[in-house]
């Protein structure tokens, strides 16, 4: 038996796991949300709101959170317990499309940010959510935003609301992203069912956060 095409073989095989371990240690997958720096974020991002709403009369037992800096194929919307000072929920959330084309994932990695009225962006800043209403969309239920800084004071104008999308999954789909908008923050069907009877029955505004 010919040995040479046998030790060959066992080369190139083990050239090919050293170049795996190597790529793997270069592009390492994001780390997952509730450790670490990611849950040391959203504990001081819950400090600052926590501030802000009983400065304004809002709800001080949960807001939500949005970090979009993380990629969309990672859950980055947070509904924080301000009593337990802890994720109460985290789920994948879209964000807009801006120029590229809707319900695709071109921007997964980054976000573009824009308070410009048909831009197809989302809108960074501290938002109110206002009247319940009906949604063509998902389980047929939105939530008006209202948003209380320069850079979200469009929204109301943009018809930026919270609302579900089927398109929506409800785990986390990375290195994928989530389809992207024009600009809502748009969750699964089952994660607005989840958080609707709370925001629903809360007796004081709730605050929206979205950041990156």
């Amino acid at each position: 038996m010919n040995k040479a095409p046998l030790a060959l073989s066992l080369i190139l095989f083990a050239g090919l796991v050293i170049v795996v371990i190597i790529t793997a240690s270069t592009f390492p997958e994001p780390k997952r949300v509730a450790t670490g720096d990611t849950i040391k974020s959203l504990r001081e991002k819950g400090k600052q709101a926590l501030l802000f709403n009983k400065s304004k009369g809002y709800n001080t037992d949960f807001c939500i959170l949005i970090d979009l800096s993380r990629h969309s194929g990672l859950k980055r919307f947070y509904l924080w317990d301000f009593k337990k000072d802890t994720i109460a929920l985290s789920a994948l959330v879209s964000h807009g499309c801006g120029k590229m084309p809707w319900s695709a994932t071109w921007s997964k990695d980054k976000a573009t940010l824009s308070n410009t009225d048909g831009s197809h962006c989302s809108s960074g800043g501290k938002y109110r959510l206002g009247k319940r209403g009906y949604s063509n969309w998902g389980i047929n239920i939105n939530y008006q935003l209202h948003g209380l800084e320069k850079t979200n004071s469009n929204a109301l104008k943009r018809q930026i609301v919270l609302h579900s999308w089927e398109k929506i999954p409800d785990e986390e789909v990375f290195p994928l992203g989530t389809p992207e908008g024009w600009g809502c923050p748009a969750i699964s069907n089952q994660v607005l069912k989840s958080i609707d009877p709370k925001l629903r029955l809360s007796k004081k505004p709730v605050l929206m956060w979205i950041y990156n």
